[in-house]
């Protein structure tokens, strides 16, 4: 009731005076059935602009630590979250990823609309980074189709690190549908599963335009240290 309230009620209207969102290809969300929305990630606004452009229910998830900050600062932050759809998973732990992967199995066998990052995190320089094969197995566990969602300057409104956005109007592009139903029964297939995900990179990179980087963007963000050189005796 409070996603619903939020949305077209007390957030989602002042959200979309302030940032008029500029949305192409939205009629390739499918108005019933299971959908996979598969996004680039730019920016901690993704998760709230995604869920205000698609008419239906959005869940995205989040580490189960958004949602239990202290103070006014903490409040906010699970209110943002709550207000957007998204479901708390504790990521710690050996059985964090399948965790996630339940949950949004959950909301597909239910009809309902997942969103997934398939890079795993924020892009640390609005590059699309390799994407982690996760999302390949919701798709083949579920058969629910994939649709490509690029977040084209979610980035320039609202960057890493900045509390306040950016006033701008907002830019979203949905891709055609893809459907994986050939793969049937290859779920657990790692070559498979990097085919799958390779794909919706593909598509994402052609959608968002971005430059793509063959490695994980986890591992951009903390690169290995550099060896020293030996001090010469």
């Amino acid at each position: 009731m409070l996603y619903w309230l939020l949305k077209y009620v007390i957030l989602g209207p002042l959200l979309r005076l302030i940032f008029r969102p500029q949305v192409e290809g939205l009629h390739h969300v499918p108005a019933t059935g299971p959908v996979i929305l598969a996004s680039n990630h730019l920016s901690f606004s993704d998760s709230i602009f995604t869920p205000l452009i698609v008419k239906r229910r959005v869940t995205f998830i989040a580490k189960a630590e958004y949602f239990t900050g202290k103070g006014v600062k903490g409040w906010l932050t699970k209110m943002f979250f709550v207000g957007s759809g998204t479901i708390p998973v504790d990521r710690s732990g050996g059985r964090a990823a399948r965790a996630a992967l339940d949950t949004q199995l959950r909301v597909l066998r239910g009809g309902g609309i997942a969103g997934i990052y398939p890079e795993g995190t924020r892009s640390p320089d609005g590059r699309l980074y390799r994407g982690k094969t996760g999302v390949a197995r919701l798709a083949l566990e579920s058969g629910a189709l994939v649709v490509p969602t690029a977040m084209l300057n979610a980035d320039e409104i609202q960057p890493p690190g900045k509390l306040i956005p950016r006033i701008a109007r907002v830019r979203i592009r949905f891709g055609p549908p893809l459907d994986f139903s050939r793969y049937a029964g290859m779920t657990g297939d790692r070559f498979v599963e990097r085919a799958v995900t390779d794909e919706i990179m593909y598509e994402l990179m052609e959608l968002s335009g971005r430059e793509y980087v063959d490695t994980y963007a986890q591992k951009a963000k903390n690169p290995p240290p550099t060896p020293r050189e030996p001090v010469p005796a």
